[in-house]
């Protein structure tokens, strides 16, 4: 057995890459040695959390994952595989890359949305439709736009240049990001379910070749940079940011579609997190079997890279693929005439190791399942428990908030805040009609729409949480981001059917951080369960805190739900604009005296500290249910969800796409500004046509659930209890400007 040309490492470097002592205890008995530096850096980046799942995995494991429509288990591939029918198959994820948008805001967005979009066509599907879910902190400081202004260029840099429509998103504004913003990048596409590609290595002799571009020294620790809490020295840290080229993956991504239809490979995996070792060890565990490696055979872009930097670069635009033996000719082809590297690298072998050579030496040998999720990496089960604030929440009374004198005034404040208002300033940099397929570039719907040409059907996406909800009660809070996301698909005319998630919360050694995520994770399983949506896979993303001055502060819990539904007919698609004069307008699901957690509480009227607002998952159901049968039946002309901002928000919304407005009269059995301004769930705002009033109200009798008429559609203004709350265009510029204000 050859030597190992490096020395061994000792319990000291261990710590110093972030491993713990137990940790380096636990190596050195699966190599029944102490490791050297290179095989000591493999593991360090693979037991981090952002690879292993290390203080996660124990209750994601309680998540459903099961349904009739699931191709995969989650977890078993890139991305979740969903049945969609005709023989094709929706492949989808949602990923994070905050740590590094934190620190180089563009190249940080912009790698984040490369990475995502190579998860889908490494699986061998087209990617059709990209969303983001943003989180930045008080608009009203200069380090805040920075960052969203590099986030938001980034993703529409790499996104309009790699050709896919970015559809839909969010973005949130608040204290708790204000130096550790949320990048939550999620891409969708479609594939044959012939023509699915597995990441798997398997074949004793089968040769396995690096396509696509050069290894660098950009992202090295890259994942474990991600495992640890941001600190005012993390600018030290800007290596281990990657940098993307956008043309290089297209180049990459038609390679990949032509791969797919040949029968020449045996798996295919992604470079991203901790780059060629995870895509070897991740391969080969899911085949049980191993691999050589020469790393002399890798084309790097920087000269005498050392063995450790060419396994834990996380250079962009890479993948690693398992080819049969005998069709390697046939894959150089399709890579030379694509102009991309393709270069044999190793072997398949029999022996479970992953065996790294470099210049005629080994230079590290490790078991491949050891090093995997699920395989021999730590699990850990972490102290949680409450915090103070849970109760202290709960105490929130709306008696003890007096209502506005000016109710206009709060109004036109609420249209303007930075949550509520138009994203149009973000959403104008991206290109939403590239590909043709986007059905809500000029028809706003709640969620995003996509044709799927040459069929009947369509596909709804939708990225939803409001972190606020999550923070005053994670399991309730987690369910109420579920459900508006089911809601959205509803409204828009398509049926729920999956999830993928992007867990992003703060340093899990911290109890009642922990107790945060285990509650999140707790509402999540409810929910899906209820709306039979099962979990595809995801993200988790700890460490998002800033550590200043010795104060640690974490954001928001933020458990993004990204959702698939499929819309069976093209005939369902349900739009959110108000479409003519007279309609009339009713509100689906009952009013409360509500105004926990608002927009209005907290950014009008200073009142932080409250609970959840009213929210039964039960009544929620009969309401998704109720709704599809009204779309299905042609009863309504626009469907519009009553989330942040509540009622008056929602009417505003519905009145601005053909300059159209309302009447109504609210129920005074409520406070005025609960009724407008609250946020209490399971309501939904539509339009009829006047036409078909009687048999509507026929339908909703029978159905024994709860709707109220508010009053019709008029031109051009809002009137609620014959107040003048101003013609629509100036509601429209005070909506869709704010934001472009406060950045320009």
């Amino acid at each position: 057995m050859q030597k190992h040309m490096e020395k061994t490492a000792d319990l000291a470097d261990a710590i110093e890459m972030g491993l713990l002592a137990e940790e380096y205890d636990q190596i050195c008995r699966i190599l029944t040695r102490e490791p050297n530096y290179t095989e000591l850096c493999i593991f360090s980046v693979m037991w981090s959390e952002h690879c292993s799942y290390k203080n996660s995995i124990s209750w994601l494991k309680k998540l459903p994952k099961k349904g009739s429509k699931i191709l995969i288990e989650a977890g078993e591939e890139n991305a979740g595989l969903v049945d969609i029918g005709d023989g094709l198959a929706c492949v989808f994820k949602i990923e994070s890359h905050n740590h590094p948008s934190a620190l180089e805001p563009y190249q940080g967005a912009a790698t984040g949305v490369g990475g995502i979009n190579r998860d889908i066509f490494t699986m061998g599907a087209r990617p059709i439709a990209q969303l983001n879910s943003l989180r930045f902190g008080d608009i009203n400081l200069s380090h805040t736009q920075w960052l969203m202004k590099g986030v938001v260029k980034g993703i529409g840099d790499y996104g309009n240049s790699f050709g896919i429509p970015i559809v839909g998103g969010e973005v949130y504004f608040d204290k708790s990001y204000n130096t550790n913003p949320l990048v939550n990048a999620f891409s969708a596409g479609v594939v044959d379910t012939k023509n699915v590609i597995s990441a798997v290595a398997s074949g004793e002799g089968n040769p396995v070749f690096i396509v696509g571009s050069s290894t660098g020294k950009d992202g090295i620790n890259g994942a474990a940079f991600a495992s640890k809490d941001l600190t005012e020295d993390s600018a030290d840290d800007i290596p281990s940011v990657q940098v993307g080229d956008p043309f290089q993956e297209k180049l990459l991504l038609e390679a990949t579609m032509e791969l797919s239809k040949t029968n020449a490979i045996v798996g295919m995996q992604d470079m991203g997190a901790a780059g060629i070792i995870c895509s070897t060890s991740e391969m080969s565990a899911s085949g049980n079997c191993g691999m050589k490696i020469n790393l002399d055979k890798i084309p790097t872009r920087q000269k005498n890279m050392k063995p450790f930097e060419i396994l834990l670069s996380e250079s962009q635009e890479r993948m690693l693929v398992v080819v049969k033996k005998g069709k390697e000719k046939q894959v150089q082809a399709i890579f030379k005439k694509w102009d991309l590297n393709c270069e044999k690298v190793g072997v398949v072998t029999d022996s479970k190791d992953l065996i790294f050579y470099f210049q005629k030496h080994k230079v590290a040998q490790v078991p491949a399942e050891s090093l995997v999720l699920g395989g021999g990496a730590p699990v850990y089960n972490r102290e949680y428990k409450e915090p103070a604030y849970f109760n202290q929440f709960k105490q929130f009374d709306i008696n003890n908030i007096a209502i506005p004198f000016d109710i206009v005034d709060v109004a036109h404040q609420i249209i303007s805040l930075p949550n509520i208002c138009s994203k149009r300033w973000v959403y104008e940099q991206y290109d939403s009609m590239v590909g043709t397929v986007n059905m809500t570039t000029n028809n706003p719907s709640d969620a995003a729409v996509v044709n799927l040409k040459d069929t009947q059907k369509c596909l709804a996406f939708s990225v939803d949480c409001n972190s606020r909800y999550v923070k005053a009660d994670p399991q309730l809070g987690c369910e109420i981001a579920v459900a508006e996301a089911a809601r959205n698909i509803i409204c828009s005319g398509a049926e729920p059917t999956a999830i993928t998630n992007c867990l992003n919360f703060g340093n899990p050694y911290d109890p009642e951080v922990y107790w945060q995520f285990v509650g999140s994770i707790k509402g999540m399983s409810n929910a899906c369960k209820k709306f039979k949506t099962p979990v595809t896979g995801g993200n988790v993303s700890f460490y998002n805190q800033t550590s200043k001055d010795g104060n640690v502060e974490p954001c928001f819990p933020t458990p993004t739900i990204g959702m698939l539904g499929v819309m069976e007919d093209k005939s369902f698609f349900t739009t959110l604009d108000f479409k003519n004069e007279n309609d009339i307008i009713y509100l689906l699901g009952p009013s409360k005296d509500d105004i926990s957690s608002s927009e209005y509480l907290v950014n009008i009227l200073n009142v932080s500290d409250s609970s959840t607002p009213f929210f039964d998952i039960d009544l929620e159901f009969q309401l998704h249910e109720l709704m599809k049968q009204l779309i299905r039946e042609k009863h309504i002309q626009s469907a519009h969800d009553i989330s942040e901002g509540g009622l008056f928000t929602a009417l505003v919304e519905s009145s601005l796409p053909r300059d159209l407005g309302c009447e109504i009269y609210t129920d005074q059995a409520f406070r005025q500004d609960s009724y407008l301004f609250g946020e209490s769930q399971s309501r939904i705002l539509i339009s009829i046509d006047p036409s078909k009033e009687k048999v509507f109200k026929k339908f909703m009798n029978k159905s024994k659930f709860p709707f109220y008429k508010l009053g019709h559609v008029v031109k051009g203004k809002v009137l609620i209890d014959d107040i003048d709350f101003g013609k629509i265009k100036f509601l429209a510029e005070k909506y869709n400007t704010a934001l472009e204000k406060k950045v320009k």
